[in-house]
């Protein structure tokens, strides 16, 4: 999407927000449920924001919805969009873009993934370390704009380390037990086969879904601080005798939303913005 489309956008939310967000939160299926949290809440359906997509996905409300969330200003992604519904990857990135129009620091994503790593179980929470791009595109691929970011940007640090350690210190004040790993993109909208299973787990796969890294990409090539959550919401095929559902995956988050809500709050509430890692 070019720029003009990303500042059309971003004057209509601006003229129906009080405050300037510093964090963006994108919440995957099962997830949206954190921004039920938001005080003071202002909400707009994807359909009525100029140029954005409509999520088609069970368990994607399909809305924005800015506030206050734990003493900071935030604007969050109730449901987001996927490459497999039809999209192009500048389709799928363009809430990104326009966050950051709008002023965010920092975006935290998260999403529900399917286990690679034979220790995790349905129900773990997943700081992502890192990812593999396997889904055979990338929002960056055309002519760059360069008001928007480097042509080449450095992923070697796509995932904040600061904010990863101030996460491993959320979850240990609260007493939660959280996993690390890399996470996988595919394309979908099929669940991989036990083949492709064992082959991601050879390139170091730990865990495995349709969606976070094309947002990521251009979160980087934006310049913001990117915190990643993953929830295993089901183990990958091949690892367990049982089909695989998103009934299940819907199910599994439903169960884990006590504990994901106190996560992300805790990390939201003492979210240091100003130190870079």
């Amino acid at each position: 999407m070019d720029q003009k489309s990303i500042k059309e956008a971003a004057a209509f939310l601006n003229k129906n927000l009080t405050e300037k967000p510093e964090i963006g939160l994108i919440l995957g299926s099962g997830l949206g449920v954190l921004a039920d949290e938001i005080d003071n809440p202002v909400s707009f359906l994807y359909k009525q924001i100029p140029h954005f997509p409509e999520s088609t996905v069970s368990g994607h409300k399909g809305q924005l919805v800015a506030g206050i969330l734990e003493g900071r200003q935030v604007i969050a992604m109730q449901g987001r969009f996927h490459y497999y519904e039809g999209y192009t990857m500048q389709q799928v990135t363009f809430p990104v873009r326009v966050m950051k129009e709008l002023g965010i620091d920092s975006l935290v994503v998260t999403n529900a993934a399917g286990g690679i790593n034979k220790s995790f179980h349905a129900g773990d929470l997943m700081l992502i370390d890192d990812h593999i791009n396997n889904m055979g595109n990338n929002p960056l691929i055309g002519p760059n704009q360069e008001e928007m970011g480097d042509r080449f940007p450095d992923m070697s640090a796509a995932y904040d380390s600061v904010y990863l350690a101030h996460a491993d210190q959320c979850a240990e004040k609260i007493g939660l037990t959280v996993r690390h790993g890399v996470y996988v993109a595919n394309t979908g909208p099929a669940y991989e086969t036990p083949a492709e299973i064992r082959m991601l787990r050879t390139f170091g796969g730990d865990a495995v879904g349709m969606s976070t890294v094309p947002e990521v990409i251009a979160a980087a090539h934006s310049g913001l601080r990117v915190l990643g959550i993953s929830c295993i919401s089901n183990m990958a095929a091949g690892i367990l005798d049982q089909p695989l559902t998103h009934n299940e995956v819907i199910e599994t988050t439903d169960k884990v939303k006590e504990n994901f809500l106190r996560f992300v709050k805790e990390i939201i509430r003492t979210l240091p913005i100003k130190e870079r890692g």
